[in-house]
C-alpha cells in the first residue's frame, strides 16, 4: 500500500509539473519533470512540520521582504489560520525599494500575486523556479510592464528574487506537495519591508508611500486574522477583505480586528513622528542581499534587519555554506544601502545621521554645529561639486570615511543614484535649497560679503572704514585653502581632511 501511494505521488507530481513548461521561458530544453523537481522535502523540514502540527499537503502562502532580504513560507492549519513554517534569507534581489514600473528597470515586483501549477518551472536554467505572475491586474492598470519575474536559484537577479539552489529546492518541494494535496494556487505577497509602524513612520515621505500604504492594508488583514486576504482591484489600487473584495467592491467590509490593528498602527506612527523620527529614503546601487551570505557570517550583521525576533529565524552558519553560483553585480553589494533624509515632498535634505556641513565663514569663527533638535537652513549631499564622484556618508558609521559611489554604472548607463535623485547629480546645475535661505554649503563671494557689511554698517554705527575692512576680511576668508568640514573635523579630534584647491 505504501509503495502504491509513493508511485501515485510521483506520477501526480510528474503530470502536475509538466504543465509548467507552458508557463515559464527560462527552461533548459528538457521535457518533463527533472530529478530536482521531484526531490523530497528535506528530513529536517519534515521534522519541523511535525513539531508545528503541519502536514506536507497543507496549503501554503509566501511572503517576501526586500529590505530585510527575507522570504517566509506559511502553512494553513485545519482551522483555516496560517502559521509560519520557515524563514529563508534571500541571496539576491535587484533594483530599489518600490514596485516594478517597466521592463528592463531591474526592479523586483511588489504586490499580491497568485502562483498556479503552470507557473512552476522544473526545467529552469536557474536550478528550479516559479514565476511570480507579474504583471497582475493592478500592475496593468498602472501601466507597469515586464515579464518572467521569478523566484529561482543561483544568486543572480535582474528583477527576480534569487535564492540559493538548496533554498529554492526546498521551497519548490514544499509548494509541489501543497499542489499535490489539492491547493490550486498559493498567494505570493511581496513587500518593500516589513509593514511595521516604525517602518511606515521612517519612510513616510518616500514617493512610493501611497502604494505601500495600500499594500499594508493587505498585510494588516493577514497579520490580524492569519487568513489569506481575498484580493480585488478598484481602479489602480488593491482592495482586500472577504468575498466582497474578491468580487471587486471598492469599499469591502473591514473586519473589526483588522480595523483595530490599523488604528493602533496609525497612532503609533503619529507618536513616532511627534518624537522626531527622521523621514528617510533608502537608495541601493542595485538591490541587496541578506547579510548571512557575506563572509564571515555572523549574527551581528542582522542588527539592521528590523525584525522583532531576538533569535535568528535561520542558521547563519548553514546558509553561509551554501553555494551562491554567479552573484550578479557583486560590486554594488559592497557599498550597502544609503539612507537619505528627505523632506515632505520627497526631496533629499541630508544623509541620515550625518552632521550638517558648516559654511567656511562659520567654521572659521569656531561656531558649533546645530543641536540635535535643530536643522540647517539648507544642506546638500555633495561636499564638493567639482569632484567627479559623489561623496556620501555610509549608514554603517558616520565617523568612517565617506563611501565613493560612481555616478555611472559599469556598463555606462546612468546609475540608480542619478535616476533617483535627478538634479542633485547634475554637476552643471547647483542644488536647489530646501528653503529660501542661503545654501549653507556655499561660501559667499567677497562682493556679497562686502554688500552685506554695507547694509549692516548703519545699524551697528560702524565707522566709514568698516566696509573696507569687511572687504579685506572677506578676501582673506574666501581663499579656498581648506574645506569647512575639515575644520569641523579638527575640532572633533578627527584626522585632517586633504586640502582642496
Amino acid at each position: 500500500m505504501t509503495a502504491r501511494l509513493a508511485t501515485a505521488r510521483l506520477l501526480a507530481a510528474a503530470s502536475l509539473l509538466a504543465l509548467a513548461l507552458a508557463g515559464c521561458q527560462d527552461g533548459s530544453g528538457i521535457n518533463g519533470p527533472t530529478a530536482r523537481s521531484i526531490a523530497p522535502i528535506a528530513p529536517q523540514t519534515l521534522a519541523l512540520m511535525q513539531t508545528k502540527g503541519m502536514q506536507q499537503s497543507d496549503p501554503i502562502l509566501i511572503r517576501t521582504y526586500k529590505k530585510e532580504a527575507e522570504m517566509e513560507v506559511w502553512k494553513r492549519g485545519g482551522d483555516g489560520r496560517y502559521a509560519l513554517l520557515k524563514t529563508y534569507p534571500i541571496c539576491r534581489w535587484s533594483g530599489q525599494l518600490g514596485p516594478k514600473v517597466r521592463e528592463g528597470d531591474r526592479q523586483a515586483p511588489e504586490g499580491f500575486y497568485t502562483i498556479t501549477p503552470g507557473l512552476m518551472n522544473p526545467n529552469s536554467a536557474y536550478y528550479l523556479s516559479f514565476d511570480t505572475g507579474f504583471p497582475n491586474a493592478v500592475d496593468r492598470a498602472n501601466g507597469r510592464t515586464g515579464r518572467y519575474l521569478m523566484v529561482h536559484g543561483t544568486c543572480s537577479s535582474a528583477g527576480c528574487f534569487a535564492m540559493t539552489d538548496a533554498t529554492i529546492a526546498e521551497i519548490y518541494a514544499v509548494a509541489r506537495e501543497a499542489f499535490i494535496g489539492g491547493q490550486r494556487s498559493f498567494q505570493f505577497q511581496s513587500y518593500p519591508f516589513r509593514m511595521t509602524a516604525q517602518n511606515m513612520a521612517k519612510f513616510r515621505n518616500d514617493p512610493n508611500m501611497p502604494f505601500w500604504e495600500n499594500l499594508k492594508e493587505g498585510s494588516d488583514y493577514f497579520e490580524a486574522l492569519r487568513e489569506e486576504p481575498k484580493v480585488g482591484q478598484c481602479g489602480t489600487k488593491y482592495v482586500f477583505g472577504g468575498s466582497d473584495a474578491a468580487a471587486g467592491a471598492c469599499k469591502p467590509k473591514v473586519d473589526p480586528q483588522v480595523a483595530e490593528k490599523r488604528e493602533h498602527d496609525a497612532r503609533e506612527v503619529a507618536e513616532l513622528v511627534a518624537k522626531g523620527t527622521p523621514a528617510v529614503r533608502v537608495v541601493y546601487q542595485d538591490g541587496g542581499q541578506n547579510p548571512v551570505f557575506r563572509p564571515p557570517a555572523n549574527t551581528s550583521a542582522f542588527a539592521s534587519l528590523g525584525g522583532t525576533e531576538t533569535v535568528l529565524p535561520y542558521d547563519a552558519k548553514e546558509f553561509g555554506r551554501h553555494n551562491l553560483g554567479d552573484v550578479s553585480r557583486p560590486e554594488t553589494l559592497a557599498a550597502g544601502p544609503q539612507e537619505i533624509e528627505i523632506g515632505p515632498k520627497g526631496q533629499p535634505t541630508m544623509m541620515a545621521g550625518a552632521e550638517p556641513a558648516l559654511p567656511a565663514k562659520t567654521a572659521a569663527k569656531g561656531a558649533s554645529t546645530p543641536g540635535r533638535g535643530q536643522k540647517p537652513a539648507a544642506t546638500t549631499l555633495m561636499a564638493n561639486r567639482a569632484e567627479p564622484e559623489l561623496r556620501v556618508e555610509t549608514t554603517a558609521s558616520v565617523s568612517e570615511k565617506p563611501a565613493r559611489i560612481a555616478v555611472a554604472d559599469a556598463d555606462g548607463d546612468p546609475s540608480s543614484y542619478q535616476k533617483l535623485l535627478g538634479s542633485l547629480f547634475d554637476k552643471e546645475k547647483p542644488a536647489a535649497p530646501a528653503t529660501p535661505a542661503v545654501d549653507a554649503t556655499v561660501v559667499p563671494e567677497p562682493v556679497k560679503l562686502a554688500r552685506a557689511a554695507e547694509k549692516i554698517a548703519p545699524k551697528t554705527a560702524a565707522k566709514p572704514h568698516a566696509v573696507k575692512t569687511a572687504k579685506v576680511e572677506a578676501r582673506a576668508e574666501a581663499k579656498p585653502e581648506i574645506k569647512a568640514d575639515s575644520k569641523l573635523a579638527l575640532r572633533k579630534g578627527e584626522p585632517e581632511a586633504k586640502a582642496k584647491p
